[in-house]
């Protein structure tokens, strides 16, 4: 996980009640999201979350429904070529270009952009100058996932979208491609927002992390203020003296077990005291929101995570 270090108070992102319906269907359901300078933000959720609709809001190629939203200070719907160029995009997969060589398809596309990274140096930022004289669709999936990179970040854009970038990975080229990620926000300041299904992922490389389940933010955060809020909401089980399960919910298990022991006249059965962890109350919001597909407010009344989106 990178440490941001914020000179910009503005948000490089931000959003205000965003809503996204396909006819009947609503996808987003108010969301709101600020995202700051030379962060890494990571946009958790299962598919159909929401999370590619978002994305391509602000990315400019789709029209919200309603709210509000601003990325590098335009609003995405109006947005000229020279915003455009400001903004680097690596999409879930790329199926053409299969035929060029790797040197000679990013200088190609240095040619588009006024100020472009220079092609030899970032072969060697994005470990493929080995490859350099291979035709593209000759690359392993890990290096073609860097070539991917490496068109999107050639413009020296400011943000820098991931789309479930490691769909299909090995566990080594997600490793790699996690290096390479953390190398571009700690030292090129790019703001890099992520999304994914897959929460280690989001916990290895966000600086924060939003949850959204059924087009609505549940949770927002940094990795650990998410596990303590997560963890803070324990469990403690046992069995009465008339042989009666237990169990109670509570903010402070100490005191709950303090306070059964108080009261008992002997040892309690069965005592035990259970703290979910940050995936245990993740695929809580995931199973509630699928068992509840008409759910009118969106939220987990006993298990969602209050934090500022700010």
């Amino acid at each position: 996980m990178t440490t941001s270090g914020r000179t910009d108070v503005r948000p490089v992102i931000q959003v205000r009640d965003l809503t996204m319906a396909y006819g009947d269907v609503d996808v987003l359901r108010g969301v709101d999201l600020d995202i700051h300078r030379g962060e890494v933000f990571a946009l958790l959720g299962p598919n159909g979350a929401g999370k590619t609709t978002t994305v391509e809001i602000l990315e400019g190629f789709r029209q919200r429904s309603g709210g509000e939203a601003s990325v590098l200070g335009t609003d995405p719907q109006r947005g000229g070529d020279a915003w455009r160029a400001r903004i680097g995009l690596v999409l879930q997969s790329w199926r053409d270009h299969r035929r060029w060589r790797v040197a000679e398809l990013l200088t190609h596309f240095a040619t588009y952009y006024p100020d472009p990274r220079d092609p030899a140096e970032l072969l060697a930022l994005v470990g493929l100058t080995d490859q350099g004289g291979r035709q593209v669709d000759r690359l392993s999936g890990g290096q073609r996932r860097r070539l991917d990179v490496a068109l999107g970040i050639i413009g020296r854009p400011e943000l820098l979208f991931l789309d479930e970038p490691t769909t299909g990975f090995d566990p080594q080229a997600r490793h790699e491609f996690h290096a390479l990620v953390e190398q571009l926000a700690r030292d090129e300041g790019v703001t890099v927002l992520l999304t994914t299904h897959d929460l280690a992922e989001a916990e290895r490389l966000a600086d924060r992390i939003a949850m959204l389940v059924r087009g609505r933010i549940r949770a927002c955060g940094t990795p650990a203020e998410l596990a303590r809020k997560a963890a803070a909401r324990a469990e403690v089980r046992w069995t009465a003296d008339n042989g009666t399960p237990r169990h109670e919910r509570t903010q402070d298990p100490s005191r709950l077990v303090w306070e059964l022991h108080r009261c008992a006249d002997g040892p309690i059965a069965d005592l035990e005291v259970r703290r979910p962890t940050l995936e245990d109350t993740y695929l809580h919001m995931v199973h509630q929101a699928a068992d509840s597909p008409d759910e009118a407010d969106g939220t987990d009344k006993e298990h969602a995570l209050e934090a500022p989106v700010a």
